[in-house]
């Protein structure tokens, strides 16, 4: 009896030890089974969590972390959706640069999230105060009964440049600029007008001063350039124009949107090719600048472009960075104006 009642209890034993250990191999097997990820959170306030998890939902590892999102905050990819293969999680304010990912996310179904992270470039805003010249206008007095033959034009005062400071509000993105407004302009000093006086030839000398003057305005005529070639014959309009210089990141435009760099004519903008003038410029209408006549394009230029604050007396030159038009600056240059 005492001997059976032995055997039952090691039968006991064996299977109790079993038991324990099929459940724990079941632990064991399941806990391979499971992958454990390293995830990347990165919050609104660009502050950056690094969580390991064996979540794969979006929701549920923002549960496990204890975040919440807010009304006003997206969060990428959906909440509803798995992790993806980079393991990283943003949270945003929803705003401008969400719908552009959006946008991005719509039209390319396989778009990588590096891609569509890349819109989440920052938009800094900075405030720059800067001194710009005023342009002095050229007054002509016209004396009475005087032919185009018989006219000398007379200096009675010379103009002088204004100064005053203006205050931009300028938007970076990756150290691009994409934006600048104008905020506050103060004026320093105002500007001199030039007073020309026009009276009437009264000596041969002064016929030979006209004659030199005509020939002058023919004489860039010479130059080897196309352009040169394609107005020979016609007599230009000669003007002093107060010239500034522009490149595609001041015009408004993201360097994403497709009219980035297009001038109004519908053309790619050219550095030391396209100008910007007023109205009374029809496009493809042709400006030589003496004073450049040693730059890559000898000084020759063709109106492709107009601009808001462009009038028939300023000129806007296209250049390829921002530091060349900062160089450029603000001045008053004549220019031989070919209407074609």
């Amino acid at each position: 009896m005492k001997t059976n009642e032995k055997a039952s209890f090691q039968v006991l034993k064996i299977s109790i030890i079993t038991l324990i250990l099929i459940f724990t191999c079941g632990i064991v097997v399941r806990a391979f089974n499971t992958k454990v990820n390293t995830v990347k959170i990165v919050l609104a306030n660009h502050y950056d969590l690094n969580t390991i998890t064996t979540k794969t939902k979006i929701a549920d590892i923002l549960e496990e972390n204890h975040i919440v999102l807010l009304p006003d905050e997206t969060v990428f990819p959906d909440i509803n959706a798995e992790i993806g293969e980079n393991k990283t999680i943003k949270i945003t304010k929803t705003g401008m640069e969400d719908s552009k990912v959006l946008k991005l996310a719509d039209a390319e179904e396989t778009v990588s999230l590096e891609q569509v992270l890349g819109n989440y470039a920052n938009i800094v805003e900075k405030i720059e105060t800067v001194e710009e010249k005023i342009a002095y206008e050229t007054i002509t007095k016209n004396a009475s009964n005087v032919s185009s033959e018989e006219r000398v034009n007379k200096v009675i005062k010379q103009g002088q440049d204004g100064l005053k400071k203006v205050t931009y509000k300028i938007k970076y993105q990756n150290d691009i600029e994409i934006a600048r407004t104008v905020i506050k302009e103060e004026i320093i000093k105002k500007p001199v007008n030039k007073i020309v006086q026009v009276t009437k030839t009264t000596s041969r000398s002064g016929e030979n001063t006209e004659r030199v003057e005509k020939n002058a305005a023919l004489a860039p005529i010479n130059s080897s350039s196309s352009l040169a070639k394609k107005v020979a014959g016609i007599n230009p309009i000669v003007k002093k124009l107060n010239a500034s210089a522009y490149t595609a990141s001041t015009c408004g435009k993201s360097p994403s949107s497709k009219g980035y760099g297009i001038t109004a004519s519908g053309k790619k903008a050219t550095a030391w090719y396209t100008v910007a003038a007023g109205k009374a410029y029809p496009m493809g209408t042709i400006i030589y600048i003496p004073s450049m006549k040693n730059k890559p394009n000898g000084g020759w230029f063709v109106v492709q472009d107009r601009g808001g604050a462009i009038t028939n007396n300023k000129l806007d030159i296209y250049m390829n960075t921002y530091n060349e038009c900062i160089k450029f600056g603000r001045r008053n240059i004549e220019c031989y104006i070919y209407v074609l």
